[in-house]
């Protein structure tokens, strides 16, 4: 899936995206350690993986991203 860098704190290697319907989804520093990446500028495109979670108990399960890195043409 594709999405753009929304936000970035290179000191915690977590931040945000934005999936392509405007919908933010944060990452946490596990996958961005995943994509191999060393910094991310907002604004660009990424390639993201995301799981189901465990959900918030009204049966909506929450999604969250294990992988982060650039996205390549």
């Amino acid at each position: 899936m594709q999405a753009t860098a929304y936000t970035y704190d290179p000191e915690t290697r977590s931040g945000s995206v934005l999936l392509d319907d405007g919908t933010p989804l944060p990452f946490d520093t596990a996958a961005f350690d995943a994509g191999g990446l060393r910094l991310l500028r907002p604004g660009q495109r990424v390639r993201i993986e995301v799981a189901a979670g465990t959900g918030t108990g009204d049966g909506a399960a929450e999604r969250r991203i294990t992988l982060v890195t650039l996205q390549t043409f």
